[in-house]
Formats: C-alpha cells, sequence, structure tokens
C-alpha cells in the first residue's frame, strides 16, 4: 500500500500540536493557580492594612479592633472561612484565634509575608505583617494575621483555566484548518506536475518546464529531464542499431538471393559451384552478424543490471580463443602467441569474458596482412590485471580511435576484411559489464595495441 504525501505531513505536523497542546494546559494550569494566588494575597494585604489602622497607642493603652470593613473583602459565594488574629509584641493573643498557624520566621517591622497552613483541617492561606505602634513607649510592632480558606482560590483558578483552555481550542482548530489549507495549496504545484506528466502524448521527450515550478520540485524537475534526455540518447541510439542492423541483414539477404537466382540460371557448373561458394561466405557473414548482434544484447543487459560473476582465471580463456582461432591464423601464416606475466584473476562471466577475448583476436587476424604477428599478453599486479592484444596490422589514426567503438562504424578499407563493425563495441560493453575499461594505442613496431584493464 502506497503512503500519502499529505498524511505523512499532517502527522508530522498535528500529531506535535496535541503534545503542545496538553504541555500548554498543565503550563496554563500552574500560571491560573499563581494568578488565583496572587489575587487572594493582596486581598489578605488589604484587609491587613484595614486591621493595622486600627491598632494604635492612646493614652498608653493598645487598642485593636477588627472593623467589619477588613472581613467584607473576602465575602464570595464560594462560603469560604476567614480567620484573624493579633499578637502583642510579647506574643500575647490580642484578639483573634489562638490556634493560628504562626510563620516559621517572624518578619520585621513592616515587613508583609504569606505562607500555606491547615486551620481546623482546611488548607488556609495566611498573611501576616509586623505592625509598629505608633505612640508605643518603645519601638515596637504587633504580628496581625489573616487567612482565609481556598474556595474562592480554586474557583477562580479554574475559571481562569477554562477560559485558557477554550482559547486554545479554538486556536488548535484554526491551526488545524490552516495546516489542511497550507498543504491543499502547497501540494498544488506538486499534482499540476502530476497532470503536465500525464497529459504528455505517448512518446513524448520533450523536457518538463523548470521555470513553472517552486523551488522545492526543481530537483525533481531537472532529475526527470535529465532523464529524458538519456532516454532519448538512448532511443536515439536503439534506432540507429536497429536501422544498421537491418540494413546489415537486409543486404546479406540481398546478396544471398542474387546468388541463388544467378545458381538456378546458371548452366555452367563451374559458375554454379562459384555461386555456391559465395553462398556459403555470405550464410556465413549473415550468421557472424547475428550471433554479434545477440552479443550485444546480452552484454548490454549485463552492463545495465550491474551484476558481477565469480572470480576466474582469464588465461585459460584466452589459451582457448587462440586455439579456436589456430585456423584462421594460419590460413594468411600469422605469427599467433601467448604472453602471460603474473596470475590473471579477474572477476566477471567466463562466457562474456570468452565472448571479448574472441573479439579482439578475431578483429586483430582480420586487419593483419598475411604473415604478420597477432600476440596476446596477460600481465598482472596487485592492483589490476590487464589483457593486451597487439598486432603489426595498419593500425587505427588517432582521430578514429574512439568512433571505432561505434555500433557499425568501420574504417574506408575495413570492407574488405567482412567485418561488420560490432567486434570493438561489444568488448566495450563486455569490459563495462565486468568493472574493466578499453584503451587503443600503438606499440612500438607499429600497429595496434588494444588493453582491457581489470580492477
Amino acid at each position: 500500500m502506497r503512503k500519502s504525501l499529505r498524511l505523512q505531513l499532517l502527522a508530522w505536523l498535528l500529531v506535535p500540536l496535541p503534545l503542545l497542546v496538553l504541555l500548554n494546559t498543565w503550563l496554563s494550569f500552574r500560571h491560573a493557580s499563581q494568578t488565583a494566588t496572587t489575587v487572594q494575597d493582596r486581598m489578605l494585604l488589604g484587609g491587613l492594612r484595614i486591621i493595622a489602622e486600627q491598632t494604635y497607642y492612646r493614652a498608653g493603652e493598645l487598642h485593636v479592633e477588627v472593623p467589619p470593613a477588613a472581613l467584607e473583602l473576602f465575602e464570595s459565594a464560594s462560603d469560604d472561612r476567614v480567620y484573624y488574629r493579633v499578637l502583642s509584641p510579647r506574643g500575647t493573643l490580642l484578639l483573634g484565634y489562638p490556634e493560628l498557624a504562626s510563620p516559621a520566621a517572624p518578619p520585621r517591622s513592616e515587613e508583609f509575608t504569606h505562607f500555606d497552613a491547615t486551620m481546623r483541617g482546611e488548607p488556609v492561606r495566611v498573611a501576616v505583617l509586623a505592625h509598629p505602634l505608633i505612640g508605643a513607649p518603645e519601638s515596637e510592632a504587633v504580628l496581625i494575621e489573616v487567612a482565609q480558606t481556598l474556595h474562592a482560590n480554586g474557583e477562580l483558578a479554574s475559571q481562569i483555566w477554562r477560559q485558557a483552555i477554550q482559547h486554545q481550542v479554538i486556536i488548535l482548530a484554526l491551526a488545524i484548518l490552516l495546516v489542511w489549507l497550507g498543504l491543499r495549496f502547497g501540494l498544488a504545484p506538486l499534482l499540476r506536475l502530476h497532470d503536465a506528466v500525464l497529459e504528455r502524448r505517448p512518446g513524448t521527450l520533450e523536457p518538463l518546464d523548470a521555470a513553472a515550478v517552486p523551488q522545492e520540485l526543481a530537483p525533481l524537475v531537472q532529475a526527470l529531464n535529465e532523464y529524458v534526455r538519456r532516454l532519448d540518447r538512448h532511443m536515439a541510439e536503439h534506432g540507429r542499431f536497429v536501422a544498421y542492423a537491418s540494413h546489415q541483414l537486409r543486404t546479406a539477404l540481398t546478396v544471398l538471393n542474387t546468388q541463388v537466382t544467378y545458381a538456378l540460371s546458371s548452366a555452367d557448373a563451374a559458375s554454379r559451384e562459384e555461386a555456391l561458394r559465395a553462398m556459403r561466405d555470405g550464410v556465413r557473414n549473415a550468421i557472424r552478424l547475428v550471433n554479434q548482434l545477440l552479443t550485444l544484447f546480452v552484454a548490454e543487459a549485463a552492463r545495465q543490471a550491474g551484476e558481477r560473476e565469480a572470480q576466474l582465471d582469464l588465461a585459460p580463456v584466452v589459451k582457448q580463443v587462440l586455439e579456436e582461432l589456430a585456423a584462421a591464423a594460419h590460413a594468411k601464416s600469422i605469427d599467433l602467441g601467448f604472453e602471460q606475466r603474473g596470475s590473471a584473476l579477474v572477476r566477471g562471466s567466463a562466457p562474456m569474458l570468452h565472448e571479448l577475448v574472441a573479439n579482439l583476436i578475431d578483429n586483430a587476424i582480420r586487419y593483419t596482412p598475411d604473415r604478420g604477428v597477432v600476440t596476446a599478453v596477460l600481465e598482472a599486479s596487485e592492483a589490476r590485471v590487464t589483457l593486451r592484444i597487439e598486432d603489426n596490422g595498419p593500425g587505427i589514426p588517432i582521430e578514429q580511435r574512439e568512433r571505432v567503438f561505434e555500433r557499425f562504424y568501420r574504417l574506408h578499407d575495413a570492407a574488405e576484411s567482412g567485418g561488420c563493425g560490432l567486434g570493438l563495441p561489444i568488448v566495450r560493453e563486455i569490459a563495462a559489464a565486468s568493472g574493466a575499461r578499453v584503451a587503443l594505442s600503438e606499440p612500438p613496431g607499429g600497429g595496434l595495441a588494444v588493453s582491457v584493464v581489470f580492477g
């Protein structure tokens, strides 16, 4: 089952959002609790200030009272309880609830502090103020405490938190909608590219317009265009190959038909025999052409597959080919030799390497004049193995050494040899499939040296 790019992008964008919302929810709850506590602390401080205003010395006596306004600050629908206590400078209870908790460290004069405690089994928030007494005989301060239960605090925190959650849910929904719309419009160029490719006529190899796509899609379009260019070149080469192959086969069959017609119409036995011999040579050339076409096809398939076969010794392959072509060399009185320097282990397919060596030695015998010399040399080093086929024939001019690797390309005087221009292309294809390279050079005595370097 194919994966959807849109769904993958949505997953990468939307899956983290709920996690972020959960984190933000926890942070919002903490912030709401802190806000509610800050509000309660300020109300407690206001109550402390009101009580402090009613705590003073007059005529040598300390007066303390809790006005109703100090308690009315805490009126709400939450049924919170309010506790207070006033202690003299010496710690004597002047007013309020004696069991109200005391701070861990008494505050200094005019210092305000708050802390959490428990009063009559309920959690409370306590505010403490050290209030200096005006008119006292000595610099003294009374300790005023006001405490409130946490019902209103919890309700205020919940209200703030619920409002924050509502806002976050709205923002999350809008974010999901915007992400969906963004993906829809963001992927539109990709869909247009998809439609443009589908609307192309079969066989069309024109490049796509890279300027009409976003920057992120430009590498894809460029890669497609490069593939189209390579495919165009391949199709052109394939078309030329088919045309040349058809021409060669048609020519061979036409000549064969002419020879058959001549043999049938000739009354002279010698003429018929000559026509039959020509027919035999024509059939042999046609068979060789077909075999080379099949070999080239197999070599191309092996190179495109990119597979390497097992390691093998190249020397027995060369010796076998020399034995097979010894008769052809003897017919032209050619000195056919073999030299080996070191072990010649290479990786490749034994049948394909046999074809490679056979094409090289066959070409050398074909283009070397009578009483010439053809030598197969195997040289090995730690890093590579080189197969070199040398002859003292006419050689190949430097300016044409690359062109002879083109299919069906033959030198001007090559027609007399009976070649069809596929030998060296086959060699290069097989060498490429085996991870080797082919090079042409001129040996010191003249002629041609074809080197196949493995490794």
